[in-house]
């Protein structure tokens, strides 16, 4: 595991959010940055895309208003053309505010953006597997915090406790902020590794912008159960001036705020 090349990584991935969404006018900036360490390391570091469907590990980005994040840490990664990021959400382009599998195949499992339905997929892919004699393969699903407050998160995990999905692994981009503010003051969340402790999962935590962390969480030793991974994270992290503000959810940045924002991911 290259934790440099990760890290060099998710630092160009979050270039290329700040000008993309600059670009176009639109975005969900302070999401798309919260989440590109967990994303970087589960495609360079953990996941197994080498076979064609379905014998390989699944990713599913569940809060798909973080397409962007998405989008550029593959343009990062090398599995999108970084020129593409120029069509983000243009009229019938390859890049839609949500991630469509249409238009990306290899890149997207499902089209998502209607919060709450992803890890409802994400149990029937494992489950799937299990059927199929491909238990060894994972389906991984990046939800937001804010997310949970969508009840089918909570049908999903019944049903992953009940068929002992231990290759489902869900993972919180836990950055405490949703649109209208913090998650604890809109809806609590907490005690947040109880409730799915409750609902059968092995709870494990991790630093949400620490490829270490996020990869010793992921592949601890199997305890026979679906796994959810609480990963600490910062929204708009990586930016002095979106880090922690909730505007940054769906703010863009103007001339002079995109060239401070480069400025300091070059420090």
């Amino acid at each position: 595991m290259d934790v440099q090349a990760i890290k060099q990584t998710a630092r160009q991935a979050r270039r290329y959010v700040l000008q993309m969404n600059h670009r176009a006018g639109k975005g969900h900036t302070g999401a798309d940055l919260s989440e590109i360490d967990i994303i970087c390391t589960l495609f360079m570091a953990v996941m197994d895309r080498r076979a064609a469907r379905p014998d390989r590990d699944r990713f599913i980005l569940s809060k798909g208003h973080g397409a962007g994040g998405l989008y550029c840490s593959a343009a990062a990664m090398g599995i999108i053309d970084p020129q593409i990021l120029d069509q983000y959400m243009g009229d019938d382009t390859l890049l839609a505010g949500h991630p469509i599998r249409q238009k990306l195949p290899e890149l997207v499992e499902i089209n998502s953006g209607g919060l709450g339905h992803g890890l409802s997929i994400g149990v029937g892919l494992a489950l799937g597997n299990k059927l199929a004699g491909l238990g060894h393969r994972r389906a991984f699903v990046l939800l937001g915090d804010g997310e949970l407050a969508e009840g089918s998160n909570w049908e999903a995990a019944m049903s992953a406790s009940k068929f002992q999905l231990d290759n489902l692994v869900a993972i919180v981009d836990r950055n405490r902020l949703q649109l209208a503010g913090k998650t604890e003051e809109i809806m609590p969340l907490e005690p947040l590794g109880d409730k799915w402790c409750a609902f059968g999962f092995e709870v494990l935590e991790c630093d949400g912008h620490d490829p270490l962390s996020i990869a010793d969480a992921v592949n601890a030793p199997s305890v026979g159960k679906p796994r959810v991974i609480l990963a600490n994270t910062e929204k708009g992290h990586g930016i002095s001036f979106m880090a922690n503000v909730p505007a940054w959810h769906h703010a863009i940045p103007d001339d002079e705020q995109l060239a401070q924002g480069l400025a300091e991911l070059e420090e």
